[in-house]
């Protein structure tokens, strides 16, 4: 018994060791189109363990009227930066037009310009942002 007990702890201990934990989602935020009929989602993932530690933010868009799909739109890589740096800040410009607005030193990994007739566009802040908003 004491032996079956062993392998299954030195099991568990190898998969966390080769895998790490699994995400963690640190911040989430959305902000829906002027006309409501489109939804964007952001958040912010952060994995930890050894070789696959990672911040990673991403944007999705969802049309509200009909079909559950989600798009991701934008994937940020905010590995050098902490937590608190690794938002964004979504504004509808228009009911077409989405802007993201984000801070720190990510890499922007993926990046829609234009889906399902929404124009997404990206601003850097060199000052960052402050918990999703313009650090004033």
């Amino acid at each position: 018994m004491r032996t079956q007990k062993a392998i299954s702890l030195a099991t568990i201990a190898v998969c966390v060791l080769l895998y790490g934990c699994g995400p963690t989602t640190i911040w989430s935020a959305e902000a829906r189109s002027p006309d409501g009929l489109w939804l964007a989602t952001a958040h912010t993932e952060q994995f930890s363990g050894p070789g696959n530690a990672g911040l990673y933010t991403i944007v999705d868009l969802k049309w509200l009227r009909g079909s559950k799909r989600v798009t991701e739109i934008l994937s940020f890589d905010f590995n050098e930066d902490t937590p608190d740096k690794a938002t964004v800040k979504m504004n509808w410009l228009t009911p077409t037009h989405l802007e993201v607005v984000y801070g720190g030193n990510p890499n922007l990994g993926f990046q829609v310009v234009k889906g399902a007739g929404i124009d997404i566009s990206v601003q850097h802040l060199s000052g960052g942002l402050t918990n999703g908003k313009n650090s004033k």
